[in-house]
């Protein structure tokens, strides 16, 4: 019995009660309860509420932060940023994606309306800055990224060039003065570029060497050439990389690897799943491959599979082939196309630098870094995640221009890991730890054949989210679910996700974006846009902050219950103040 004679209301009875009730009624519902005090530490029943509530498997650990059941489930109701505190309608065209400073004071946001616009993240978010690259022939601004102390914002652009082609450009823009500091050709657009440290960041080249075989060149560029001595390096080429199949190199950024032992956020509870997991992922330099249910990859150097006693060397393999060719023992009769992915794969073997060994961090590795893009071996659809280790080196402009270490002979540098996703990458975020890789893909086909690299199969329109650990080079968890896109490959467009320290959010085609808590691996929020949904970001110092951009031409602020609620009573304190001064004068 409770205090007054009023009977106590079982668990099984509120769970009941509670079950039919959203998360604000539960908690004020529970608060009303007589026996609140009793309820609130009830650890059995905010767990069976949690886990029925939220859909969460029983196998799934509490979140290793969180003090008790209840707090968790206050967490995910309260602390989530659902609520739209404010939208921004300074863009007059579609809102392509949005950026923020280190400090969280500043974010930017690229448009098609060929502006990249500063805004002051304050209580009320606040136009500082726009810059238009149109008089640089610019069509559109679509990725921007601050550096590391926030001095510099790198803006990546389509530039219109000779007879109206498409080519990309990078921007380098002062944050003391807004200045234009230096400009940087990226080829192709999509590469967007990101900085390498403060004062240097990396663009991309492509070469074509036949229809359907290129070569990308990765470019280490100092954001001051313009005022630099013309006797110091500004540029230094990184690495140069073959691309078969139509495949290009594309979407680059850099990993640090210093906080991979000290990560904010554990995501080792479901590492067992990894071992089962249906994406292929395997290293260049290992010879573990199963030939039979993953496709070649033909970046891999045979340098660890050349014999010394004598048998036949790549090298000689290319001699035979032609031969091969010339006195028709070549059958069924190869294509054009087929033809050239051949003869390219067997000089690649030849002319590719090795891998860099133990490519896993170490201990002793707190300056590793890795070079993260996307690519494919099999079509132009991007389908593959490359991993390359930036040694340190190569981590300035000074030193040999273009690759003199290499040997006459190594044309090109092999990809120390390759994770493919067999489908068509949309999207790629890292963790503020730098730990996880998320990824937005939209899958193939199960046991589809590509047989003609410029037509990719159809792709699905539910999107996967994958998770992968770069301290393993495993995935982890099952894909996280519930946006969705609409184009086929040949209009498949980027679309831009974000990780905070708890939570993944990420924009969408269906009108939408989506928040996922990291650790349950379940969807929490759903953020109405008019349009599709292009980019979100956290601020990094206040995750109950998020931004949304979109092909409504706008930017919506969302903040969660828990901070809508404190801003309230802060702009409501005056007023009482007021008030109950008013009725002292009066009395």
């Amino acid at each position: 019995m409770a205090a007054g004679g009023v009977p106590l209301v079982p668990d099984s009875v509120l769970l009941e009660i509670f079950l039919y009730l959203e998360p604000a009624d539960v908690l004020s519902a529970g608060r009303a309860c007589r026996q609140w005090h009793d309820v609130a530490r009830d650890e059995f029943l905010w767990k069976e509420l949690f886990y029925r509530y939220y859909g969460v498997s029983r196998d799934v650990p509490r979140h290793p932060a969180a003090v008790s059941w209840y707090d968790e489930f206050q967490r995910l109701y309260d602390t989530i940023p659902c609520v739209e505190v404010q939208a921004l309608k300074e863009h007059n065209d579609q809102v392509l994606h949005l950026s923020f400073s280190h400090s969280g004071c500043l974010f930017a946001s690229c448009s098609k309306d060929c502006t990249v616009k500063i805004w002051s993240n304050e209580l009320d978010i606040s136009l500082q800055h726009s810059s238009n690259m149109r008089p640089y022939n610019w069509s559109y601004t679509q990725f921007s990224q601050f550096n590391s102390d926030d001095s510099l914002l790198l803006v990546s652009g389509v530039f219109v060039g000779p007879h109206n082609s498409s080519s990309g450009e990078i921007a380098v823009i002062s944050m003391e003065n807004f200045t234009l500091l230096s400009r940087v050709r990226n080829k192709p657009y999509d590469v967007f570029g990101c900085w390498l440290n403060e004062t240097n960041l990396i663009s991309g080249n492509l070469h074509r060497i036949g229809r359907i075989t290129s070569c990308s060149v990765l470019w280490l560029n100092n954001a001051f050439q313009g005022i630099e001595s013309e006797n110091v390096n500004v540029v230094k080429r990184l690495f140069k990389i073959q691309n078969l199949n139509a495949s290009s190199i594309r979407t680059v950024m850099v990993a640090d690897c210093s906080r991979y032992d000290c990560p904010d956020l554990l995501l080792d509870y479901e590492e067992q799943l990894a071992a089962s997991s249906t994406c292929p992922v395997f290293d260049l330099g290992s010879d573990s491959e199963e030939e039979e249910t993953k496709p070649k990859q033909t970046l891999e150097p045979d340098v660890q599979e050349m014999p010394d006693d004598g048998a036949v060397t790549a090298e000689d393999g290319l001699q035979q082939f032609f031969d091969d060719i010339m006195e028709g023992r070549v059958k069924p009769a190869m294509t054009e196309t087929e033809l050239e992915t051949k003869v390219a794969e067997l000089f690649v073997r030849t002319r590719t630098k090795p891998p860099e060994l133990n490519l896993l961090p170490t201990d002793s590795d707190s300056n590793t870094k890795y070079l993260i893009f996307t690519t494919g071996c099999l079509t132009y659809s991007p389908h593959q995640i490359g991993i390359k280790r930036i040694l340190p080196h190569q981590m300035t402009t000074a030193g040999p221009v273009l690759g003199d270490e290499r040997r006459s002979v190594e044309f090109f540098d092999s990809l120390d890991h390759v994770i493919d996703v067999h489908g068509h990458i949309i999207g790629m975020g890292l963790s503020p730890d730098h730990r996880y890789l998320y990824v937005n893909s939209r899958a193939w086909p199960r046991d589809c054949v590509i047989s003609d690299p410029m037509q990719p199969p159809p792709i699905a329109e539910e999107i996967d989210l994958h998770v992968f650990d770069l301290k393993t080079m495993k995935e982890v968890k099952r894909p996280l679910r519930a946006h969705r896109a609409y184009t086929p490959n040949e209009e498949c467009f980027f679309i831009f996700l974000d990780v905070s320290r708890d939570f993944v959010a990420s924009g969408a085609e269906d009108r939408h974006g989506y928040i996922w808590d990291r650790h349950y691996n379940i969807c929490l929020a759903k953020l109405q846009h008019d349009n599709v949904v292009n980019s979100v970001a956290f601020s990094p110092v206040e995750q109950e902050l998020l931004l949304t951009a979109s092909d409504d031409s706008t930017i919506k602020v969302w903040r969660s219950p828990r901070v809508v609620r404190v801003q309230q009573a802060r702009k409501l304190r005056p007023r009482k103040l007021l008030f109950s001064w008013l009725m002292n004068q009066k009395s």
